[in-house]
């Protein structure tokens, strides 16, 4: 039987994943997923570990005020509260081919992140309200994206994993793939063929693969990337597409719900 065996959250996209016994979904995917990003101050470009690989050593976990709390080895704690929509709060951001304008979460946390980052750099959020579209021709016209890539969920097989772990020669972490959604009970990418499933009353459209980048070679517990780019080398060998190395489902909620670990999976089609 196939089973949801793990649950993650990114409250800051890039940032340190939190994982999750239960979680509800809106719009967006998981709630309160990848709401928050660091964006140099000056061109408004978004901040990944793609070029900042320390940032997979920033902690972001939403608080009791409702708003966010970072932490990062030496630099301490800072609670930040969620900003204001008023036009005046409002930054220019540039993620991939978008560009938005969101709230900024203010001076005191820019001057926090920009001592971690080591840039002027600014901290900034989405609400429901101003969330983009998803990548055009996958998907329904409606369908929004907060700040991750492309799609609001990512889904992976934990044998699609162990697959390539074997063939690394060493066990990976599931956390360097940064999935929202983890199913155990499957054969290695079995993945790939599903079209729609169901967790507890949730539908969710698997509507495009993932193609994989050099953030899969930084090791989430220490920051550091890997010297022979693994296992980024090693998904090119086996999972190269035209399109990019593949690995994992990108995927769109229809509809809110309820997540727990341990639901079962079911696929319709």
């Amino acid at each position: 039987m196939l089973r949801l065996s793990a649950l993650y959250r990114y409250p800051l996209k890039s940032g340190k994943g939190q994982p999750l016994q239960g979680i509800g979904l809106d719009k967006l995917g998981l709630d309160g997923d990848r709401r928050w990003m660091l964006v140099d101050e000056g061109t408004g470009r978004f901040l990944t570990q793609r070029a900042v690989a320390k940032m997979s050593q920033l902690s972001a976990l939403w608080n009791e005020a409702g708003g966010l709390t970072l932490s990062a080895p030496g630099h301490g704690a800072i609670d930040v509260a969620l900003p204001s929509t008023l036009e005046e709060q409002l930054r220019g951001v540039i993620i991939w081919r978008d560009t938005l304008r969101v709230p900024d979460a203010g001076d005191e946390a820019a001057a926090w992140v920009s001592a971690f980052i080591g840039n002027p750099t600014r901290l900034v959020h989405v609400p429901v309200e101003l969330a983009r579209t998803t990548a055009a021709g996958y998907g329904k016209d409606d369908d929004k994206v907060a700040f991750a890539d492309g799609f609001p969920l990512l889904l992976i097989g934990q044998a699609s994993l162990q697959d390539l772990s074997n063939r690394v020669g060493r066990p990976l972490e599931m956390l360097r793939f940064r999935p929202n959604l983890v199913v155990e009970g499957s054969e290695a990418f079995a993945e790939d063929g599903w079209k729609r499933i169901r967790i507890g009353d949730v539908e969710f459209r698997l509507v495009k693969p993932c193609s994989r980048c050099i953030m899969t070679t930084v090791d989430p517990q220490t920051g550091d990337r890997d010297p022979n780019r693994e296992p980024f080398a090693t998904l090119q060998q086996y999972r190269s597409t035209p399109d990019g190395a593949m690995f994992g489902q990108n995927l769109v909620n229809d509809g809110n719900g309820r997540l727990e670990v341990g639901m079962p999976v079911e696929v319709l089609e």
